[in-house]
């Protein structure tokens, strides 16, 4: 070699060894000013996160966004799935754990490749620098803000774990839209937590900070898939995949819809988040999985109903008083249906489902026994005068066929002799809050067929006292105080008689026990967050015995006898007046289920009834439920008796079995002397039809007016007659023993 070859290789030693050297001062230049920048404050890392409503379980039921519109669900680390973090550090981080927030290495390999390629290939910010961005809002382009991130990562990892710092960037990483952090990207993109996730989905989720709004899944599929298989093919490279898991995630589809979070019992939702509005959890006693089905179904019931009808169930477990489901509405969105209004919290005429408890307080009372014989016949109380919701009646019958029946005047019997202000006051013990008309000067035998005013959660608190052998169950859903508080402090003694036959002895006669005991039933719910009182019911009097309350649910069950098994399931229909509300309450042994179904505005609905509208509802909830229990076998002394060999004060209610019963026949209306207004001579049509009604007496009956035969119902004890025009008119009626009687009336 010549020496001019010699002087060009020294020349050339000397120019990289010159160049290493400014690279070596440069670095140590970085280095130390990067030392310094380690005393800049810090990012506060804690940032505003969704309020969210959980489970009994933890499972989502409802997030709301942040003030700002953002959904931003908080994670941890061990909620997510560990693939997905390995493909995180090994894409975007791959010395996180040995740098101390900034990678020098990482930002001159980026500077070399920006050199060698004329553009930037790859831009050298590590996780931390990225929360740093994120939490101060930084800009990705700006020289200033680039410094500012180095020296906020550097002072971030001065006094922040780690850990800390990577479960910052799970939740404040930005997906596009208004999502950020990885649960809500998954939830919105996959509809699921990110516990678990495919490979495919794991490396969408890494390349969709890169470029958030670029790579939507809904805008740009195109540019998702080209992402999310970079991602895959690094950690097919790192070895975090096989190939062949690589080429079967690169043929999963990409999601093209975001999907809608969660919307859970979201009347329940919005009344905790109203009560308690700086937690930023919510635990509620409800199962997701229940209350998901029972929402479906009351949304495809609802579509089979009149239109503006909507679906209420509240489901509650009757030994803890736990609330499971709580479907306040057909859907909170369904506009038409009034789907904003809680239907479980809203008083509404419960209809004949208050006679359970009614019969159930003559049972406790020693007034009746389910095999005592009561009349159903025509009958004033005062001014009032019930009828049966088919106009007709049963005559005689026992107690049991009575309440299967929902026959009213045997109701309305007992009402009168247990007294309306007791019923109110076992009504409070069960934590029910019954309203009472405004006008209402005190408790009136109405409010036994549904003059008085109550919600689906009163009733449900109701028969699920009578589920558990009468002892009060407090509800409770898990906000910060239970549903129905201990607002019943009615001391035993606050209602008393006024019926001189209720004596000890016949109470005796009856198996009624005067002091039952109450046991406190309740257990404390794993769930944290809840507040379940388990001394609440211990220290409040019973609603019923527990001997009633066995009565009630053998009658209910649709046994035939005391000693006869009836069904699964124990339970009651109600229709309200003028079919605004159908009910339907029922209960097992475990469990007790309440349904409504109804317009929120109180308009009618023609044809609605508790039995068509609500029972099916009702049954299929049941058959929805993951665990079903036999209703319990009879306490000790229950009186297991036929009619005819019962005490002879429990034989019949209200009559004396020795002597024969009144049976003389009599129009019970219109009254003797009355005036009629039906419209007649005005040109409408002939004016409206009268009812004409009959009491006691052995049918066939036949109706005459003014002597000409009219009516031809001759079983039924309410007919209807539309007179040929106004005038006098003598309407008599003949019955199947001869017997007659006769009114004299004035039509208008």
């Amino acid at each position: 070699m010549d020496s001019r070859g010699s002087v060009a290789i020294r020349r050339a030693g000397l120019s990289v060894a010159l160049l290493l050297g400014t690279a070596a001062l440069l670095l140590a230049a970085v280095a130390l000013t990067l030392y310094g920048l380690r005393a800049s404050q810090p990012p506060d890392l804690a940032a505003e996160t969704s309020p969210l409503v959980l489970d009994r379980n933890g499972q989502l039921l409802r997030a709301f966004t942040v003030d700002d519109g953002r959904w931003r669900l908080a994670v941890s680390l061990d909620e997510v799935d560990p693939l997905y973090l390995r493909m995180l550090l090994g894409y975007e981080d791959r010395r996180f754990w040995q740098h101390a927030g900034v990678d020098l290495w990482a930002l001159l390999r980026a500077a070399w490749q920006a050199l060698g390629q004329g553009r930037i290939v790859s831009g050298g910010s590590t996780l931390t620098m990225q929360v740093v961005r994120l939490r101060l809002g930084l800009a990705t382009g700006s020289l200033e803000d680039k410094w500012r991130q180095f020296g906020g990562a550097l002072a971030l990892e001065r006094v922040e774990d780690k850990h800390q710092v990577l479960e910052a960037y799970l939740n404040l990483a930005p997906f596009g839209g208004n999502h950020e952090g990885v649960r809500a990207a998954s939830l919105a993109w996959f509809d699921r937590e990110p516990r678990r996730l495919t490979p495919a989905q794991a490396a969408l989720l890494v390349a969709l900070p890169q470029s958030p709004e670029q790579r939507r899944p809904d805008r740009s599929p195109d540019a998702a898939r080209r992402g999310r298989d970079r991602v895959l093919a690094r950690a097919e490279a790192l070895g975090l995949i096989d190939a062949d898991t690589a080429a079967a995630a690169r043929r999963e589809p990409i999601p093209t819809r975001r999907r809608p979070f969660p919307m859970l019992a979201p009347h329940l939702a919005r009344r905790a988040r109203a009560l308690s509005p700086a937690a930023g959890v919510h635990r509620l006693t409800l199962d997701a999985r229940l209350q998901a089905r029972l929402q479906t179904l009351a949304a495809e019931r609802a579509e089979q109903l009149p239109d503006a009808v909507s679906v209420a169930i509240l489901v509650a477990d009757h030994g803890s008083g736990e609330v499971l489901a709580s479907v306040g509405s057909a859907g909170l969105l369904e506009f038409e249906r009034d789907g904003f209004v809680d239907m479980t919290r809203a008083a509404r005429s419960p209809g004949s489902t208050l006679k359970p408890l009614i019969y159930g307080l003559a049972f406790e009372l020693g007034l009746a026994h389910p095999e005592s014989l009561i009349d159903d016949r025509p009958r004033a109380f005062g001014g009032y005068v019930p009828e049966n919701f088919d106009r007709g009646f049963q005559g005689t019958v026992t107690i049991r066929a009575a309440l299967q029946q929902s026959l009213n005047v045997p109701a309305v019997t007992l009402l009168e002799r247990v007294g309306p202000a007791r019923l109110l006051a076992r009504l409070r013990r069960a934590g029910a809050e019954p309203r009472l008309p405004e006008a209402a000067v005190g408790a009136g035998l109405a409010i036994g067929l549904g003059g008085v005013g109550l919600s689906l959660t009163d009733l449900v608190s109701v028969y699920a006292a009578i589920a558990r052998g009468g002892d009060p169950v407090m509800l409770q859903d898990g906000l910060r105080d239970p549903i129905g508080p201990d607002r019943a402090r009615v001391s035993a003694d606050a209602t008393v008689s006024s019926d001189p036959r209720l004596s000890a002895e016949r109470m005796r006669s009856a198996g009624a026990a005067t002091h039952p005991d109450s046991s406190d039933y309740a257990r404390r719910s794993g769930a944290s967050g809840m507040h379940i009182r388990t001394s609440a019911v211990a220290e409040r009097n019973p609603v019923l015995s527990p001997r009633a309350a066995w009565y009630l649910a053998s009658i209910l069950s649709g046994a035939q006898r005391l000693d006869l098994s009836g069904g699964a399931i124990a339970l009651k229909t109600g229709t309200s007046y003028g079919y605004r509300d159908a009910w339907a309450l029922g209960f097992d042994g475990q469990q007790v289920i309440g349904v409504w179904v109804g317009r929120p505005d109180g308009a009618a609905v023609p044809g609605l009834t508790g039995t068509e509208a609500a029972v099916p509802i009702l049954y299929d909830a049941f058959s929805r439920l993951d665990e079903r229990m036999p209703l319990p076998g009879p306490p000790s002394a229950v009186l297991m008796a036929v009619s005819a060999e019962l005490p002879l004060p429990l034989r019949r209610v209200g009559g004396n079995p020795s002597s024969e019963p009144d049976d003389q026949l009599e129009i019970a209306f219109p009254p003797d002397g009355a005036v009629v207004d039906l419209g007649l001579g005005l040109g409408l049509g002939g004016g409206a039809e009268l009812t004409l009604k009959v009491r006691n007496g052995s049918p066939p009956f036949q109706w005459l007016a003014n002597g000409r035969p009219i009516a031809q119902a001759p079983y039924a004890r309410s007919v209807q007659w539309r007179p040929e025009g106004p005038g006098f008119a003598t309407i008599a009626v003949i019955d199947g023993k001869g017997q007659s009687s006769r009114v004299s009336v004035s039509l208008q």
